[in-house]
């Protein structure tokens, strides 16, 4: 073989050396953004239920059809764990006098609710109230409007209807605040209002987040415990680089450790979040 033609072997080889490490390169770099997609994509410490999405079953089966429809959220109603639940009223819907054997908390989402001794006055409490109803209490539950929705809250179950007769006193009583009463902290990226618990240490507290409209934020939970529940509005939440979930009223978010959930409120009306947690929340740009 000639000079030139061994030199020319070899600028050959050396050429597709040179494409061989560039193909391996770009592919590494393809797999790394890929992993990274994957990774802010699919977390396995989040978790997101639509409303839509929601599986509806009798709340009282008892009553057969005048029942109201329960989803559960988190946790099991039906368990003795700590359990987060919607529930849906017909338009017109009152309850007779009973009492549950745990207490909980509500929010309306949508509608008017009355909840209440069943001699008292109606207290019509629309979307963004919140109450407590003490294990054992007599009470009703009444509704009012086309769609009729409500989170429930325990922090242990089972979760259970009783009759009147087996009423007791636990030493707690009932809170009903209407919406117009919710008192609010401003803060600079939004306002808080604090509902129960102690905001403190591990203690574990639920409180009201509202966002403004237009608004593009971060919420950082600093605790091992984190359920948000969307209550007004519309939260879009990003799930990848370029995908959000639109979180209409009654959707839920959660997340089982530290975590930082990037939300837009892209629209012309404020929205409000209930969120159940036992860590510090920084709500950030």
């Amino acid at each position: 073989m000639t000079a030139f033609g061994r030199n020319q072997t070899t600028m050959n080889l050396r050429g597709l050396h040179t494409l061989q490490t560039l193909f391996s390169t770009i592919l590494k770099i393809f797999l790394i953004f890929a992993c990274l997609h994957l990774s802010v994509a699919a977390d396995p410490n989040l978790d997101i239920i639509l409303i839509s999405d929601v599986n509806w079953e009798q709340l009282n089966p008892a009553r057969g059809d005048k029942s109201p429809k329960a989803g559960t959220l988190w946790g099991d109603r039906k368990g003795m764990a700590p359990t987060g639940f919607l529930v849906k009223f017909v338009d017109g819907f009152s309850s007779p006098p009973h009492i549950h054997n745990v207490t909980y908390r509500g929010l309306v989402i949508d509608g008017q609710i009355h909840n209440d001794d069943p001699s008292a006055e109606k207290m019509w409490m629309p979307s963004g109230s919140f109450w407590t109803q003490p294990a054992g209490e007599v009470h009703i539950t009444a509704v009012k409007g086309d769609n009729n929705l409500a989170y429930i809250e325990i922090d242990r179950g089972p979760y259970l209807v009783r009759p009147t007769e087996e009423s007791f006193d636990n030493g707690e009583r009932p809170v009903n605040v209407d919406e117009s009463n919710i008192v609010w902290i401003e803060q600079i990226e939004a306002s808080l209002a604090y509902l129960w618990g102690k905001p403190q240490g591990s203690h574990i507290y639920g409180v009201l987040i509202k966002l403004p409209a237009g608004l593009s934020t971060k919420i950082s939970n600093h605790g091992a415990i984190f359920h948000a529940v969307v209550i007004k509005g519309l939260l879009q939440y990003r799930v990848s680089e370029t995908k959000f979930k639109n979180l209409l009223p009654g959707s839920y978010f959660n997340a089982k450790k530290d975590s930082v959930h990037n939300v837009l409120i892209n629209t012309a009306a404020e929205s409000i979040i209930y969120v159940r947690t036992n860590g510090k929340l920084d709500i950030t740009h």
